[in-house]
C-alpha cells in the first residue's frame, strides 16, 4: 500500500511518477463518480500510474477500465498537481515526486463494477465530501473539479 508523507519540499531527490485521475460527473454535472480503494479503504477518484508507451489520456481511460469496468473518453485536462511537499512511499522503499494530471471524461460503455482493487464506488456531490474519508490530496481536485473553471489549474 502506498502511504502519503507531508513536509516542507519532502520530495526533493525523490524520483517523479506520472499520474493521472478520472473525473466522471454525473448527467447533471452535480455529483462526481468516486471509487474506495481496497488497499487502505479510502475514497478517490479513479487513477494511477502512466506506463511508458502510453499518453497521459490513454492511461486515465485505461486505469478507469481496469478499475471499475467503466469505458471513458478523456475530453480535457481540469488540473496539474506537482505538490513538492507531498511524497508518496511503497513498502518496497519506492519514493515519488508525484505529478498528477486530473481529466473530466466522459463514459463511452459499461456498467460501474469493483475489481481487486475498489471495494466500492458512488457519487458524490460538494455538500457530501465533508464527511468523507476521502485521501487527502484529492480534496483539492475535487474543489477545483467543482470549482467550474473553464481553463485547467496548475497546482
Amino acid at each position: 500500500m502506498a502511504k502519503l508523507l507531508f513536509g516542507p519540499r519532502i520530495a526533493q531527490g525523490a524520483a517523479l511518477r506520472l499520474g493521472t485521475s478520472a473525473t466522471l460527473l454525473d448527467p447533471a454535472g452535480q455529483r462526481v463518480f468516486l471509487t474506495r480503494r481496497a488497499d487502505n479503504g479510502q475514497w478517490c477518484l479513479p487513477g494511477g500510474a502512466v506506463e511508458s508507451g502510453e499518453s497521459l489520456a490513454e492511461a486515465c481511460a485505461r486505469e478507469m477500465l481496469e478499475e471499475t469496468g467503466l469505458s471513458v473518453r478523456v475530453t480535457r485536462l481540469l488540473g496539474v498537481y506537482s505538490d513538492p511537499d507531498m511524497l508518496v512511499t511503497y513498502p518496497d522503499g519506492g519514493r515519488y515526486h508525484l505529478i498528477a494530471h486530473n481529466f473530466l471524461v466522459e463514459h463511452v460503455a459499461g456498467q460501474p463494477g469493483l475489481s481487486s482493487e475498489v471495494i466500492a464506488w458512488g457519487w458524490f456531490g460538494p455538500g457530501d465530501l465533508d464527511g468523507l474519508d476521502l485521501m487527502s490530496h484529492y480534496r483539492e481536485c475535487l474543489a477545483d473539479t467543482f470549482a467550474r473553471r473553464a481553463e485547467a489549474f496548475i497546482r
